[in-house]
C-alpha cells in the first residue's frame, strides 16, 4: 500500500532550520557594519529586507518576526549614526522595512496555518484509507495475495478505486472496482460498495446474487444522495477463486479484464457476456452470469484498474502493461506488485492522471503426500 507522507517535523529538518538561521543574522550584521563604515551618501540599509524574506523561506512566523524586528533595529542604529532618525530618508527606510517585515511574517503565518490544515486532512485521509482500503490478507486458504494502491490526488491518500477480499469455504471472493469521477463523492461511493461487499460475505451468496446485491447497494446509495452525479457508476470485477476445482468464477461489470500469467505468457480473461457497470440500474440476480476460467497452481492472476493501462509518459505513450509482464516473467505476487508499482510511477515520472489499484493472486502447487503445507 503506497502512502504519501508530508515532510518530517522533527529530526534533520528541525536541525537544518536552526543552522540556516545564522544566514540572515550574518546578513544583518554585515549590512549594518558596511553601512556604518560607508560614507553617508551611500545607503545599504534597504538591503536589510533580504534578512526576513530569507528567514521566511525556511523558518516559522515567530523566527521571521524576530529577524524582521532585528533588521528594523539595525536600520534604526544606522539612522542614528548617520545623521539622526528624524531625516526623511531614514524615516522612509525604517517604515518600508517595518511594513515589509510585517507582510513577510503574515505570509509565513498563513503558510504555516495552511500546512497544519493540510496535515490534518492527510491524517483523516490515512484513517479513511485504513477503513476503506485495508490491506488485503497475504493469505486466504491456499491462495497468496498481494495488493497496492496509488492515488492520483496530490493532497490525498485515496480516491475512487477500490478492492476487497473475503474468505469463502474452499477459496476467496474478491472485488476490484473503479468509481467514475474523483474527490469525496467517488470516495463515498467506493466506501458504500466495499461496505456492501464485506457485509454480504457471511451470507455465502452465489456469485450472481452477490453481484446483484452490490449493484442494488450502489444504486440505492446514489438514489439517496441527490447531490451526487446521477450518471455516476462503478466498473467492477467480482470473482471467486477456489483452492481446488475449476479455478475462477467471474462476473465482469465493464471492468478491464484480469490477466493470467504463466511462464512468460500473458492471457487476458475476457468474459463472453460482460454486464453493465454497477449503479446504472437496479439489477436482479438474473442479470448476471458467472463464467468459469482455469487457474492452475503456479499461475499468477493480476487484477487492476484502468489507471494502469491509461497511464501515459511525457510523449503521450500508454503504459505497455502486457509487454512489461511478458518481459518480467515474475511468478511471485508480492514481487510482481512491487515491480509494477515502481515501474508505473517511473514511467509516468511520478505524475499519475488517475488512481491505480492492483491485486495479484497465486495458488501454489499442491504439496505431495509427504510435503509440508506452504
Amino acid at each position: 500500500m503506497r502512502v504519501r507522507r508530508g515532510p518530517s517535523r522533527s529530526g534533520r529538518p528541525w536541525r537544518l532550520s536552526h543552522g540556516l538561521i545564522a544566514l540572515p543574522l550574518l546578513l544583518i550584521a554585515a549590512i549594518t557594519a558596511l553601512d556604518i563604515s560607508s560614507p553617508t551618501t551611500i545607503h545599504l540599509g534597504p538591503f536589510l529586507v533580504a534578512a526576513p524574506a530569507l528567514t521566511a523561506s525556511f523558518a516559522g512566523a515567530r523566527r521571521t518576526a524576530a529577524v524582521g524586528a532585528l533588521a528594523v533595529a539595525a536600520q534604526v542604529l544606522i539612522g542614528h549614526l548617520h545623521g539622526g532618525l528624524t531625516t526623511a530618508n531614514h524615516e522612509a527606510q525604517i517604515a518600508a522595512l517595518l511594513v515589509i517585515s510585517v507582510l513577510v511574517t503574515l505570509f509565513r503565518y498563513a503558510r504555516d496555518r495552511h500546512q497544519r490544515q493540510l496535515s490534518q486532512v492527510r491524517s483523516v485521509a490515512v484513517a479513511a484509507q485504513q477503513v476503506l482500503l485495508r490491506p488485503l490478507p497475504r493469505r486466504i486458504g491456499r491462495l497468496r495475495i498481494e495488493s497496492a494502491y496509488i492515488s492520483a490526488e496530490a493532497e490525498a491518500e485515496i480516491g475512487g478505486d477500490l478492492y476487497g477480499a473475503v474468505p469463502l469455504p474452499g477459496g476467496a471472493r474478491l472485488v476490484i472496482g473503479d468509481v467514475r469521477g474523483k474527490g469525496l463523492a467517488a470516495i463515498g461511493e467506493a466506501a458504500a460498495l466495499v461496505g456492501a461487499f464485506r457485509g454480504s460475505a457471511y451470507q455465502h451468496l452465489p456469485l450472481p446474487a452477490a453481484v446483484a446485491h452490490l449493484g442494488n447497494s450502489v444504486y440505492w446509495n446514489q438514489a439517496h444522495a441527490p447531490e451526487e452525479d446521477p450518471e455516476s457508476f462503478i466498473t467492477a470485477l467480482v470473482m471467486d477463486v477456489h483452492d481446488t476445482g475449476p479455478g475462477i468464477e467471474m462476473v465482469n461489470c465493464g471492468h478491464p479484464p484480469p490477466l493470467l500469467l504463466r511462464a512468460g505468457r500473458v492471457r487476458s480473461l475476457e468474459v463472453a457476456e460482460p454486464a453493465v457497470p454497477l449503479g446504472l440500474t437496479a439489477p436482479a440476480e438474473g442479470d448476471y452470469k458467472a463464467e468459469t476460467f482455469a487457474f492452475a497452481p503456479g499461475e499468477v492472476l493480476l487484477l487492476y484498474t484502468d489507471g494502469v493501462i491509461e497511464t501515459r509518459n511525457r510523449s503521450g505513450t500508454f503504459y505497455p502493461l502486457t509487454d512489461r509482464l511478458t518481459h518480467w516473467n515474475e511468478p511471485d505476487p508480492a514481487a510482481l506488485v512491487r515491480r509494477l508499482h515502481d515501474d508505473l510511477l517511473r514511467f509516468a515520472d511520478g505524475n499519475l492522471s488517475d488512481d491505480v489499484a492492483m491485486v495479484a493472486i497465486t495458488r501454489p502447487p499442491e504439496p505431495g503426500p509427504d510435503a509440508p503445507e506452504p
